[in-house]
């Protein structure tokens, strides 16, 4: 009743001598992730000026962030420090299920982004009587609900399957396609719903961006060069962020369906996409957008102005 997780052994035996390279890269990579993403949660709730909706879609982007990235690689990291990493039947299915839905539900808070984008350029004068506070939260609900429909059924399918053979997953959390392997039956229907589900998330969240962006760029050629400035500034994080997103899940789609690349590569690829994407949100955001940086500007200067004047007051004191 216990999977045994070996893709540390798997990457260890590619890595030799430089094992803890990567421990160290996957660490420093997720402790700035979830400083980064923390910062900007931080900053939205406590700087008055970015209280609008794309900085609250940002910020609930950016805590979908901060768990995916903890469903998968604390384990993963602990697995490099021992010999053989375990986990529960119920520990390996939970995994399975929060890792894809919340990767389906950041793609359903970047539609609703895109969304918000197209109102704010190609209806300003509408903006704020349609994107309401409770629209808002209607729209983060659904990218939630989204989610959790593209991934509870083919879950709850490969639950109820029996498991009597082989308990190695040969992956770096409880992957889908590697657990159902494990399967004592047909698995056909299984791997029917999964990518039929996989399909609609990708396409329907892809179709949705791609036609909020061409509504923006017919809106965008009828306006002055600064107003085309303007636009682009406030569309060009987010573009990146869903580039960034789209062409990694397609490479790790296009990775378990070329036949001759080994178990070790499709790995790679899985983990580089699992923590790549999270951690490069907050940078592009944070190197990208003028309000953010000035928010952060403003942020240390209250740090150091409350710090200088408890320091004063420690002094007067004595």
């Amino acid at each position: 009743d216990v999977y045994f997780n070996h893709t540390e052994n798997l990457l260890l035996i590619i890595l030799g001598d430089r094992q803890m390279i990567l421990f160290v890269i996957l660490l420093l990579g997720y402790i700035i992730t979830q400083g980064g993403n923390s910062m900007i949660i931080f900053l939205t709730q406590t700087d008055p000026k970015l209280h609008s909706p794309m900085y609250f879609f940002l910020a609930n982007l950016s805590f979908v962030d901060m768990v995916y990235t903890t469903t998968t690689i604390p384990k993963m990291l602990v697995g490099f420090l021992s010999d053989v990493s375990t986990i529960s039947v119920p520990g390996c299915f939970l995994q399975m299920f929060f890792f894809i839905q919340l990767g389906i539900t950041s793609r359903g808070i970047l539609t609703a982004m895109a969304y918000d984008r197209y109102l704010a350029i190609c209806h300003p004068l509408h903006y704020t009587s349609i994107m309401t506070q409770h629209i808002q939260l209607l729209l983060i609900a659904g990218a939630w609900a989204f989610g959790t429909f593209c991934t509870l059924p083919a879950n709850l399918i490969t639950w109820h399957q029996p498991y009597c053979g082989p308990n190695v997953v040969k992956h770096g959390w409880g992957d889908p396609s590697s657990v159902r392997r494990l399967a004592c039956a047909d698995t056909s229907v299984d791997n029917t719903v999964s990518l039929s589900l996989a399909l609609v998330a990708l396409l329907t969240t892809g179709v949705l961006i791609l036609t909020s962006y061409v509504l923006i760029g017919i809106s965008v050629s009828r306006m002055s060069v600064a107003q085309r400035l303007k636009a682009f500034g406030t569309c060009v994080s987010h573009l990146t962020v869903v580039s960034i997103s789209y062409t990694a899940a397609s490479f790790v789609y296009i990775s378990y369906r070329v036949g001759n690349l080994s178990p070790e590569v499709r790995i790679i690829v899985a983990v580089l996409y699992a923590a790549l994407t999270p951690f490069l949100n907050p940078v592009i955001y944070s190197l990208r957008n003028k309000e953010l940086q000035e928010s952060i500007r403003r942020t240390l200067v209250r740090f150091r102005s409350a710090t200088v004047s408890v320091t004063k007051d420690i002094s007067t004191v004595s």
